[in-house]
């Protein structure tokens, strides 16, 4: 049985000139012990995805609508306790920015047991232990010690380390990472994505990244969703997307990674920027920024289509960049 599943999802804030479609029909779903990677740009609507799954965001002013289904009980018509009930003890979420995340007057063993005592009804010795076995779990050297030291203690990657015990203690069913090697160096990053994939392993749970490092994805993602302005423009497992991408934006994002055997080429950088989500053009909304961009583009938006090998793309000439990618 899937375990996340999330149809025609839309996500509106107001605007001055009406509402303004953050996230608009997003369709996935992630199994048990599967990594689900969403990837794109900045403002692509991958956090606020993240956040309408978790129920984090303002309704109003935010709309949400569509589906979301978690062991297929839908959460959207959820009432606020049961939805925040859900919120940690089912799904646990990493935050991107960890010092944000995390109270600075507060330390941070309290922190943990805190959630604990109220969730589980712990006593505070056996809360104060458990959080001491998370810390050490997420492989914090001295955890005895360290619970009693604040956030600002920490480096980068120790804060990050401390929002994964956060996001576990309650054995979530699935957890969410939002940028979770954000401004850490690529050894730390290499770290933290190891013990994300170790605790999955243990536990069994479904994992939903959000990122934009390509790197990443190919390290631990089993399948890849790639949105732009709001929308799922590609779908597939790793390696379909990284030996053949089928729309033209994948293509362009992984053109523009280095390789260590082309070192002497320029790197490939799109043209232009997102669209505003206000303002999108009409038909496809990348065809201001692509090179196979045609009069078809310009006139209608392209749906994702199912493609053979259950990929997906939405492109209207998925087949041209198949062709070109796979030569």
């Amino acid at each position: 049985m899937t375990l996340l599943e999330i149809a025609d999802l839309k996500v509106a804030f107001p605007g001055p000139s009406g509402p303004v479609n953050a996230v608009n029909g997003v369709s996935l779903g992630v199994d048990p012990r599967q990594t689900l990677a969403i990837l794109g740009e900045s403002g692509s609507g991958k956090s606020v995805t993240a956040q309408a799954v978790m129920g984090i965001l303002d309704v109003p002013p935010a709309t949400v609508t569509g589906s979301v289904r978690l062991h297929g009980r839908e959460l959207l018509t959820l009432g606020r306790k049961q939805r925040d009930r859900i919120s940690g003890e089912e799904i646990g979420m990493v935050f991107q920015d960890a010092m944000a995340a995390l109270n600075p007057v507060f330390t941070v063993g309290h922190q943990i047991a805190e959630v604990l005592r109220v969730r589980r009804g712990m006593s505070r010795s056996d809360a104060r232990r458990r959080a001491i076995e998370l810390v050490d779990r997420v492989r914090i050297p001295a955890a005895k010690d360290r619970i009693r030291e604040y956030p600002h203690q920490f480096s980068g990657g120790m804060r990050q380390r401390i929002m994964i015990a956060l996001a576990i203690s309650l054995e979530p069913d699935l957890l969410i990472a939002d940028e979770p090697t954000t401004a850490l160096d690529v050894t730390v990053q290499a770290q933290v994505m190891e013990l994300l994939a170790e605790i999955q392993r243990d536990s069994g749970m479904g994992l939903l990244l959000i990122t934009h490092d390509l790197g990443v994805v190919a390290e631990v993602a089993d399948d890849v969703a790639v949105m732009y302005a709001g929308r799922i423009v590609e779908r597939g497992t790793v390696e379909q997307i990284f030996a053949g991408p089928a729309h033209p934006y994948t293509e362009g994002l992984l053109a523009s990674m280095p390789r260590v055997d082309r070192r002497d080429e320029q790197l490939y950088a799109i043209p232009g920027a997102p669209p505003n989500p206000a303002r999108l053009p009409t038909g496809c909304p990348f065809h201001l920024r692509c090179p196979r961009a045609t009069d078809e583009c310009l006139a209608s938006r392209p749906p994702l289509r199912v493609l053979p090998a259950n990929r997906a793309s939405a492109c209207h000439h998925h087949e041209e960049v198949l062709g070109a990618t796979q030569r």
